[in-house]
């Protein structure tokens, strides 16, 4: 596969430093990368690389970026792709609408892992790794049908299992510092639920919802935790970033993005202090183009809190 390199040169990370209002619940993120991707997703930052993984779900690609250089480096897939995670040993998983696949990030070559996906309508959405090392990803049906996708898991020996069922749009998902509750969105229910978690046997119970969204703020997306166990949510159609506490369920913080659709976040950076953003251009008209220019750009802000580090897929040999 061909790998295109796009230098960005003009905006530095350290702008960021600079240019947010002191004041948390005022700020702004401001654009790294003016990519104009259709869909971007699935951010994840990469500790030993010192890069920020992400895709477009639409223009089927994996992008890796390099905010050292202002690099992003990017691989076409052939077919959506839902989400990617690093892989322990090397190379990522990334889920693909012709199933789950390990690519080389050197290369692009793809490797098929496992395809549950028997509808051409369903496609596999947002996922990440769970403490233990297991994928967790859903999917969403293409022709609007609701409570017809479900949630998967991914062991480490690469048998899937379905999860949850009864799901509309898969999305964020995230589990606590101390691995004992996993936090999952499906979109249009507005809400974060919660579940009790089994790092050992990767069980979940208990299920209750910890976090309620009011339709006007957007709808929830991409999610990452900080180093504090608060939830930071891309929110979708509200042109921001939120962080909630999921024991009261009360907003924080919000960070505005100039991009009505953004759709997920991660902390990155050295220190994990940097949130990364990312956001689409589909479903904009060409109006809302007109006075969001940089939307499906990557977007970054320092809020004043650290993540905690991405888990990778932990695969048996």
């Amino acid at each position: 596969m061909n790998k295109k390199i796009v230098n960005t040169g003009l905006i530095l990370i350290l702008i960021l430093i600079s240019s947010f209002n002191s004041n948390q619940k005022d700020m702004i993120a401001h654009l790294v990368l003016d990519a104009k991707v259709l869909l971007g997703e699935g951010a994840l930052w990469h500790p030993g690389e010192k890069k920020l993984y992400w895709i477009d779900i639409e223009g089927r690609s994996l992008h890796l970026y390099d905010p050292i250089s202002n690099k992003d480096y990017s691989f076409p897939t052939g077919e959506r792709i839902g989400t990617v995670v690093p892989v322990q040993n090397g190379g990522a998983l990334v889920a693909l609408q012709n199933g789950i696949h390990k690519i080389n990030i050197n290369t692009g070559e793809l490797e098929l892992v496992v395809n549950p996906l028997k509808d051409v309508q369903m496609r596999f959405n947002d996922g990440k790794c769970d403490p233990a090392g297991r994928l967790w990803v859903g999917t969403l049906s293409l022709d609007g049908r609701k409570e017809a996708s479900v949630l998967y898991r991914l062991d480490k020996d690469k048998t899937i299992h379905t999860v949850l069922d009864s799901v509309t749009i898969s999305n964020g998902i995230v589990w606590s510092v101390d691995k004992k509750t996993m936090y999952y969105i499906d979109t249009p229910t507005s809400m974060v639920q919660a579940f009790d978690y089994d790092n050992k046997t990767g069980e979940i119970s208990h299920q209750r919802v910890v976090v309620r969204i009011p339709k006007k703020d957007g709808y929830p997306d991409g999610m990452t935790i900080d180093a504090e166990g608060k939830l930071w949510i891309a929110l979708w159609g509200g042109g921001a970033v939120a962080r909630f506490d999921p024991i009261t369920g009360k907003m924080l913080q919000k960070i505005k993005v100039p991009s009505p659709h953004t759709s997920s976040c991660a902390f990155g950076g050295e220190n994990l202090d940097i949130l990364y953003i990312t956001t689409a251009r589909v479903k904009l008209t060409h109006d809302e183009l007109g006075k969001y220019p940089t939307s499906g750009g990557l977007f970054a802000v320092i809020p004043g809190v650290r993540g905690v580090p991405a888990s990778f897929y932990k695969e048996n040999l």
